[in-house]
């Protein structure tokens, strides 16, 4: 038996984590893996021979620039000859089962992939939606600005600057159109979901048709685990309350406001902790992190799953302020990495934590830097460490 994985990364970021994780355990049954993917050109060792690259480097800077003129993310001209290379190779490949995860990312045309699919009714066809993007005209995620228009038809959107942003035309309409046309139909697909709140959202969209399964993603915890490390004393961080973020683009949804209101909040006279709380965020920019004011650290973003497990390990918290999420992985490694947990009640970021007796979903008034703050003088300094 063939499968044959789509994503836009393959081995990096959460996604391509998830994806490769599936690979490895389909290959340990005797299967024969492929993982397609196009944004990101580093792979790690223990994936490359799972990958197959879509297109490359031009092909996805051309791809960003009609997005950003014209709002053609995955359709029209976008990826077009990438595309029909990859369907080729797949066609003369020919997998059973075609199991597809994001695809946006500026690297595939997905009305040439689905037209593809459609002419294979004998494959089976999965679907794991990270985000809203396959059910919108324009957006991945809805939250901040409450749109419902995804339901009936999208039009002027009002995330249109927002990833995959287009500072150009707003195309919302005929893209929720050309998706609806592209994406229903398929004789033999199912969608997955990684949370009840995205499952619930997919059963009121356009891709109503398909049965919708939710299955929780999963980490690899035989590298996210507590480990020891110098990286407290390394960084001076000995009897400092150690507040951690993790994202992979650090934005306002991610909640990167929140943490220089929360930096704030700690430096003010009226903070009653009692706790000296030193703030590091992974996932930055380098211009980011020259931005940074004191008591926060910055870390580039990171490809070593390890360092990753060393620097939860080391925190004392993960404080996940997110404004639009799905099913937030970073919370499932800092829990396997015995790291105490404060997330927004955002999207499924509640359904990562339940059963966690160190993890506290941040709600109402508390969803907020200050309530952050209200969580720390209540639970104090109490931590185990090694």
């Amino acid at each position: 038996m063939k499968l044959l994985l789509i994503n836009a990364v393959c081995g990096t970021g959460s996604t391509g984590r998830i994806v490769a994780n599936i690979a490895s355990k389909y290959e340990a049954k005797g299967w024969e893996v492929k993982v397609a993917y196009g944004r990101d050109s580093y792979v790690p060792a223990s994936c490359r021979m799972w990958a197959v690259r879509i297109g490359n480097g031009p092909s996805v800077r051309f791809h960003g620039i009609l997005t950003r003129m014209f709002d053609q993310h995955g359709s029209g001209l976008c990826s077009r000859i990438a595309t029909k290379r990859f369907l080729k190779w797949a066609e003369a490949w020919s997998p059973d089962v075609v199991w597809l995860h994001n695809l946006h990312g500026y690297y595939i045309n997905y009305e040439l992939l689905f037209a593809w699919i459609k002419q294979h009714p004998e494959m089976e066809i999965k679907w794991t939606l990270h985000d809203c993007w396959a059910f919108t005209g324009h957006c991945s995620h809805f939250l901040l600005t409450d749109c419902k228009r995804w339901k009936t038809r999208c039009y002027g959107c009002p995330e249109k600057r927002e990833y995959p942003a287009a500072l150009g035309l707003c195309a919302a309409k005929a893209n929720w159109e050309r998706k609806r046309n592209a994406f229903c139909g398929v004789t033999n697909m199912r969608l997955i979901t990684p949370s009840k709140w995205l499952a619930n959202l997919t059963r009121e969209s356009f891709l109503k048709e398909y049965p919708v399964e939710v299955v929780h993603n999963t980490i690899d915890t035989s590298v996210f685990k507590r480990t020891q490390s110098d990286f407290r004393s390394r960084y001076g961080l000995d009897g400092k309350v150690v507040i951690l973020g993790v994202a992979s683009v650090w934005d306002r949804r991610k909640g990167l406001q929140d943490f220089f209101a929360l930096r704030k909040l700690l430096d003010s006279k009226d903070d009653k902790t009692g706790q000296t709380c030193f703030i590091i965020l992974v996932g930055l920019t380098e211009r980011q992190i020259s931005a940074l004011p004191s008591g926060m650290m910055g870390v580039a973003r990171t490809n070593s799953v390890a360092e990753l497990a060393e620097i939860y390990s080391a925190a004392d918290w993960l404080f996940n302020p997110t404004h639009e999420d799905n099913y937030p992985t970073v919370n499932l490694e800092a829990r396997a990495c015995g790291c105490k947990i404060a997330t927004y009640d955002t999207g499924g970021a509640s359904e990562t934590v339940e059963g966690c007796d160190k993890a506290w979903v941040l709600k109402g008034e508390d969803k907020s830097p200050e309530g952050f703050i209200r969580l720390l003088q209540a639970v104090g300094k109490e931590t185990a460490r090694f």
